[in-house]
């Protein structure tokens, strides 16, 4: 049987995969609570307080705080210019209580007991040591409070039609994630990672992304025809050795290509939990 928390926990680098550049965050400014964690929406009650970890632009913790209110939201990013961005969109939208700081999610620098519910929206999956991170999460929760997280599973990822340069895109993909210290199929992990790190009820969902409309493949296509050769995505690739410059760039056509075909459809499945101590 295979252990599901060894591999992960073990893993020498501990470092994004994405990075920053333009063409990733116009992917994460498109998440909604609604369209990227409806499974939590029976749990956010007005005036609870909420830690968003990961929480990117933040888009979805926005929108948190939206639904929270009067409650307190907090946003926490390991990157002090997209924490910045996303106090800034918080500032624009008039959302007065959300507020955002720089942070570490395997130490947190919030006392115990702190939070009724802790958001991690796509983080799990580049963690060198998840079950860590989530014992810690579990520290700042309140008695009865909930940890909800969800990843994608690449393992589950669907292309059609058959592009072999998209094909090999995965197959790089899935490399350099692993490379990177995570683990590209986490949302089939969340449930096991939760029970290891001592959260004794676990809920436990999925639901998937589907671009196929001509303006979802022009968005979600294009947006990875940019990211496949100029993000860091690019540099982990030819760092790792799992890809050449020109590879890549084959890759980005072959994206293109997608983008323009009637037929193209590309699915996302996730996992979920919803997890109690």
């Amino acid at each position: 049987m295979t252990d599901l928390t060894a591999s992960s926990e073990s893993a020498p680098r501990d470092q994004y995969t994405h990075g920053h550049h333009e063409s990733v965050l116009r992917s994460h400014t498109w998440r909604t609570v609604a369209n990227s964690a409806a499974y939590l929406i029976p749990e956010l009650a007005a005036g609870g307080v909420l830690l968003d970890v990961g929480c990117g632009p933040g888009t979805i913790t926005v929108d948190l705080a939206r639904r929270l209110a009067p409650g307190r939201v907090v946003g926490l990013d390991a990157s002090s210019e997209i924490v910045e961005r996303a106090a800034g969109l918080a500032a624009d939208e008039g959302v007065h209580n959300a507020q955002f700081q720089v942070g570490n999610v395997y130490a947190l620098d919030f006392p115990d007991a702190s939070f009724d519910i802790v958001h991690a929206h796509q983080v799990m999956q580049h963690l060198a040591r998840p079950v860590a991170a989530m014992a810690e999460i579990r520290r700042v929760l309140r008695p009865g409070g909930v940890f909800a997280a969800r990843d994608v599973d690449y393992g589950g990822v669907m292309i059609a039609p058959v592009i072999d340069a998209l094909t090999e895109w995965m197959r790089v993909y899935r490399e350099v994630h692993y490379w990177n210290g995570g683990d590209p199929d986490a949302g089939r992990s969340l449930k096991a990672w939760a029970l290891a790190a001592g959260f004794t009820s676990v809920t436990s969902s999925a639901s998937m992304w589907c671009f196929a409309s001509d303006a979802e493949r022009e968005w979600w296509g294009e947006s990875w025809a940019v990211r496949v050769t100029e993000s860091s995505f690019a540099a982990h690739a030819i760092e790792a050795g799992v890809a050449e410059l020109a590879d890549l760039k084959r890759m980005a056509a072959a994206w293109r290509v997608w983008v323009r075909d009637p037929n193209g459809w590309f699915g996302m499945p996730h996992g979920e939990i919803l997890a109690r101590a």
